[in-house]
């Protein structure tokens, strides 16, 4: 299950944010994942609280969004929304598509408890 490493891996990643801005813990981690990433959400899900046992993040809640696939075609230069098995451009059809979206793993948004000043 990769998923937990990919979840070791965020944990230390937001432990690292969390240290830089002297956080006192974690409230909320936003993820942005896309389809063909290759990270079952529901496995994630799963495994961070395993990850994230005994770390800052520990309480944390953890948000998942699913990024759209979009492709922008190399024949007609038109940008659209594609499918997980169907990279084709919806305004001509073209299959010679280039991806812009829809392959991301992102921490897209950290809420963090701070001290009082």
């Amino acid at each position: 299950m990769h998923e937990l490493s990919i979840c070791q891996a965020l944990i230390e990643q937001v432990t690292r944010i969390a240290a830089e801005h002297g956080a006192t813990g974690v409230e909320r981690i936003g993820l942005r994942i896309g389809p063909l990433a290759g990270v079952e959400a529901p496995l994630l899900r799963h495994a961070f609280p395993l990850a994230a046992t005994g770390t800052l993040a520990e309480t944390a809640e953890l948000v998942i969004e699913t990024a759209a696939i979009r492709v922008v075609c190399t024949d007609c230069g038109a940008e659209s929304q594609a499918l997980v098995n169907r990279l084709l451009c919806a305004a001509c059809g073209s299959y010679k598509t280039r991806l812009i979206s829809g392959d991301e793993l992102l921490l897209a948004n950290l809420e963090l408890t701070l001290p009082d000043p």
